[in-house]
């Protein structure tokens, strides 16, 4: 009896010792990045989304069904100079084990209300797409390409990666691929790309980031896996994690890919990054209609976020690389390989596109989609200049 009380004790020494219950959950690993954070290799079945109360005895889709090397990867020189592709810092340090998802871990002084974007408020009802997603919002600056009018079932883009200025800690800026539905005070939007967004992060690296909501982040959504809601099955990219490296001036471009699909089996919503890694997705369930059934509009490009969009002074806040599109200058926000799925499921570039700035003077946008073979979309400013002042 002794002696299996003591082998009992000591199986629970070892499991403890290789297993720790962390703020994210059964965590099997610790991976300490060089830039500070902590990310935690956690048991797929113990992540976060599962505790969202519509996903209660869900079961986790590992794989889309959807075949998302349909389309080529081209391999010409004029693609090859600006897609030098980007990793994560964290993987210098170590990897997460299959069979667990990478979590990065938050700060001690983090509040639960920076999850979410600030509220949206309509500002001019002109200024609206045919399906009334309004792209007016206050205290938001826009730069982007976008396309509406048919059922959208995924977008695809490449973006440079930059590492903007970003004034006040309670700013961010942002070049992201964006899904959305509804009207403008009830929206829901799905979105993945970079951004430099201290309020969330606690400092200014570029970071991979998700977001979502299924209100217009009223009352839902959030950051990356900071609420329940994404599902996470790849072992090899955590969200929010520093990228690098970081395109700039004067160096090598380098870009991260994204593409957003739903799989048409079970509705659910998928994120690929770097054109091959699944790395989980939006449950249809957690939306109400909209983007449970598909998307309005695609859009590509730049937001900033600042009380002082607007206002004079302006934010000195940067979008893209902080300079404004030059003709057939990369130099600046820069998406490539831009891309859609209709109800065909096959991925072509969108008929119609329309550029759209906000704040013009501050933030410019330069579309270029004739005569060169694949469309360019460039986008940024330097926020406060004498245009806008």
């Amino acid at each position: 009896m002794a002696f299996k009380f003591i082998a009992i004790l000591l199986l629970k020494i070892i499991f403890f010792a290789t297993f720790a219950w962390g703020e994210n959950g059964l965590t099997i690993k610790s991976i300490q990045s060089e830039d500070g954070d902590v990310i935690d290799c956690v048991d797929i079945y113990e992540q976060p989304a599962l505790y969202h109360p519509t996903l209660k005895n869900h079961k986790i889709q590992m794989t889309p069904n959807y075949n998302t090397m349909m389309e080529p990867t081209k391999t010409n020189d004029q693609e090859k100079s600006y897609k030098y592709v980007t990793t994560q810092t964290w993987h210098k340090s170590g990897s997460c084990p299959k069979g667990t998802i990478p979590i990065r871990r938050t700060q001690n002084n983090y509040k639960k209300d920076h999850i979410k974007k600030p509220n949206f408020f309509h500002l001019d009802k002109g200024l609206r797409i045919k399906e009334d997603i309004n792209l007016a919002q206050k205290n938001h600056s826009l730069a982007i390409l976008h396309t509406e009018g048919i059922r959208y079932m995924g977008g695809k883009t490449d973006m440079k990666t930059w590492n903007p200025h970003v004034e006040e800690d309670d700013e961010y800026s942002t070049s992201r691929l964006a899904l959305m539905s509804g009207a403008y005070n009830d929206y829901q939007d799905i979105e993945s790309g970079w951004a430099v967004n201290p309020r969330v992060y606690g400092d200014r690296q570029t970071r991979f980031f998700t977001y979502w909501t299924n209100d217009g982040s009223r009352e839902t959504g959030c950051f990356d896996l900071t609420c329940p809601g994404f599902v996470q099955t790849s072992h090899e990219i955590a969200l929010g994690a520093a990228i690098y490296p970081i395109s700039t001036q004067n160096g090598l471009p380098y870009s991260i890919s994204v593409f957003i699909f739903k799989d048409l089996n079970t509705g659910n919503w998928w994120l690929q990054y770097g054109g091959s890694i699944n790395i989980g997705y939006w449950p249809s369930k957690i939306f109400e209609g909209g983007l449970g059934i598909h998307a309005q509009t695609v859009q590509w490009g730049g937001e900033v976020y600042s009380k002082n969009v607007g206002k004079h002074p302006h934010t000195k806040t940067q979008m893209g690389s902080g300079a404004f599109p030059i003709y057939i200058s990369e130099n600046t926000g820069f998406m490539k390989n831009m891309r859609i799925l209709d109800n065909s499921m096959e991925l072509r570039f969108p008929q119609y596109v329309d550029a759209y700035s906000q704040e013009y003077d501050c933030y410019k946008t330069q579309y270029m989609g004739d005569y060169i073979e694949e469309p360019e979309f460039h986008f940024g400013g330097p926020g406060r200049n004498p245009l806008c002042p």
